[in-house]
């Protein structure tokens, strides 16, 4: 089984997404996105994406992962 992608070049790749953003962010579109895929490789990850640049890069990661991450900070 190959290894799961972990960034899409262009965050308009993935389909069947809906974009959210956290209620704490403010009008300046200063702050991150995610969605999950659900489908095509990326099913079960969480895509996350710069707000500024909604057509850009987006960072992939696992449910364990982003759970990690949001303890450490």
């Amino acid at each position: 089984m190959p290894a799961p992608p972990r960034n899409i070049l262009a965050s308009t790749d993935l389909h069947d997404v809906r974009w959210l953003r956290s209620s704490y962010s403010t009008g300046a579109n200063n702050c991150v996105e995610t969605a999950r895929p659900r489908s095509g490789p990326e099913t079960g990850l969480l895509a996350v994406r710069d707000s500024k640049n909604p057509a850009g890069p987006a960072l992939l990661f696992s449910a364990g992962s982003w759970a990690g991450f949001l303890t450490a900070l």
